[in-house]
């Protein structure tokens, strides 16, 4: 069988066997999905399938073949003579993984000019417009002259997957293709890779997002501790797992709706008539209203103004126009000092927000201070703060880069929390996190929001998880809200066709979202994706400081 196959792989560091016997078998136009948490050996299994296991690793396998070619005993020049030309990457991070001083054009011609030396560079250039074509990137032309940075995440996915097709690979590996684009975008990734396959590609999806799975696999494969635990087709594994472990994974995918919140009282939160511009309107004319100890989700695609707004909320960009106050007090009006001890960011990265020189114990001690506690109250506060995020105590005397994505996270929360804030304003909070690590941190901010009397503004373009945490939801679309009011009103009886779009995204066909019925006619034909706006939402530099 051409394709890949493979039996008995072994990756072992330091003489921990991290990958212990995997056999795996993948036909031509048929997808594999490797589903499993971090640590479960998922990406060394896909490095290993191209030769690119990390330093210090060895590698071994009864059988390796790819595409016909027995790989086990291949150097780095057999490697580099395979990679390409019969098996190819698509990395996570196309921004990392794409040349940012090479135009996307070149980029997409290397593979030919390192396995079809003999093809004239005016037929490369050809063939790179046409790979740009076939992923179906809006004007193949335009995007091959501008480089890596000016295009969205999602044309940035799709060039890094015309790279990895140019030399005509009989095996494709994605590694995490989707993590952290928007559900739209998601989508429109994961129906070019089934297209793909469907043109008699091996496809190996690396994920741990089980949406993603049901859209695209025709088999899965559930990895945990450097073994498959249960493998099947992707139907029967998704709805009728055998081991407890996928059954878990399964369950922390499914998020429980939200129960019923805080009475909605007097406004904490008022975002009046909002506008900011930067090379062109980012945020337009926002108004907004969030009462004590509810939550606001604030969904849309990149560039729709979700995240220039949640700066604006916390005072660290100022809007042009418009007015927000924060318990009748206004930004700008001589109460900014106050202000931020009222509201807190918590983002999207927590390497971001923490120090990474410091001890999580300094950075809270730290934020501690900025919140006026004495300093014989300090140890003390980091050991409850700490208690209060369920972290242990010993973890104070940790680096970040010491702690796990979730336990990094829990500790910014915790630092947001050392100056008694009225709410959190939370950018893509579990986006980066494993499903069970997602729950577990959902349910610290639910039981937060209870015991604290927080309020929330929570930033995500997981429509799944806006379900369960959100009381009320605004939908940004181009910097303006396009539609706003209760989640599960505007869930179930969308009403502008952007609206209507997300929704069916992120059902991922299913036609169901949370235990909501979707109206089937909304799940139709995605739209193209949308230009990239040349304004990028700003992102913090450095780690922030206690507002």
């Amino acid at each position: 069988m051409s394709g890949l196959s493979v039996r008995g792989l072994r990756v072992t560091i330091a003489g921990s066997p991290l990958v212990d016997g995997v056999d795996l078998d993948v036909a031509p136009g048929e997808c594999l999905a490797i589903v499993g948490e971090s640590g479960a050996g998922k990406s060394l299994t896909a490095r290993a399938l191209l030769g690119l296991s990390p330093a210090g690793a060895t590698v071994g396998a009864d059988v390796l073949e790819v595409d016909g070619v027995d790989a086990r005993r291949l150097g780095e020049r057999g490697w580099r003579r395979l990679r390409g030309a019969r098996i190819g990457l698509v990395s996570q991070d196309a921004l990392v993984s794409l040349d940012p001083l090479r135009r996307v054009g070149a980029e997409v011609e290397e593979p030919l000019r390192l396995h079809e030396r003999r093809m004239p560079r005016r037929h490369r250039r050809s063939r790179a417009l046409e790979l740009l074509a076939d992923v179906a990137l809006p004007d193949p032309e335009r995007r091959a002259r501008q480089y890596p940075h000016e295009l969205s995440g999602g044309q940035r996915q799709r060039a890094l997957i015309a790279s990895a097709l140019a030399a005509g690979p009989a095996v494709l590996v994605a590694d995490e293709p989707t993590t952290a684009l928007d559900a739209t975008v998601q989508a429109r990734v994961l129906d070019l890779l089934r297209t793909i396959a469907g043109r008699g590609v091996a496809v190996v999806l690396i994920t741990h997002d089980l949406a993603a799975v049901r859209r695209v696999a025709d088999r899965i494969a559930v990895m945990r501790d450097g073994v498959f635990v249960e493998a099947g087709a992707a139907d029967a594994v998704l709805t009728a797992p055998q081991h407890p472990y996928t059954q878990r994974l399964l369950a922390s995918a499914a998020h429980a709706p939200r129960s019923q919140g805080a009475p909605a009282g007097a406004a904490l939160l008022t975002v009046d008539a909002v506008s900011k511009r930067f090379d062109r309107p980012a945020v337009r004319q926002v108004s907004l209203e969030l009462a004590s100890g509810r939550t606001l989700a604030v969904v849309g695609e990149s560039g729709s103004g979700k995240t220039t707004l949640a700066r604006m909320i916390v005072g660290v960009t100022r809007p042009d126009s418009g007015e927000i106050r924060i318990g009748g007090l206004a930004w700008g009006s001589g109460a900014d000092a106050a202000l931020r001890r009222r509201v807190q960011l918590v983002h999207q990265n927590p390497l971001g927000a923490l120090d990474p020189r410091w001890t999580i114990g300094r950075s809270l001690r730290e934020a501690l201070e900025a919140g006026g506690r004495p300093r014989a109250q300090r140890s003390a506060g980091v050991a409850d703060l700490l208690a209060e995020v369920e972290l242990a105590p010993d973890l104070a005397r940790r680096r970040p880069a010491q702690l796990s994505g979730g336990q990094r996270q829990r500790a910014a929360i915790a630092r947001a929390l050392a100056v008694g804030p009225d709410l959190l304003v939370l950018d893509e909070p579990v986006s980066a996190l494993d499903p069970t690590v997602r729950e577990h941190v959902l349910a610290v901010l639910s039981r937060l929001q209870r015991e604290r009397g927080l309020s929330m503004i929570f930033v995500s373009h997981d429509l799944g998880v806006v379900a369960s945490v959100a009381d009320e939801v605004v939908v940004m679309k181009d910097g303006a809200v396009v539609e706003s009011g209760p989640t599960a009103e505007v869930f179930t009886d969308p009403r502008h066709p952007f609206t209507r779009e997300l929704l069916a995204a992120s059902s991922h066909g299913a036609g169901r979202l949370n235990g909501t019925s979707i109206d089937p006619a909304i799940t139709g034909e995605l739209s193209e994706e949308r230009d990239h706006a040349s304004s990028v939402e700003p992102s913090g530099a450095g780690p922030s400081q206690p507002q």
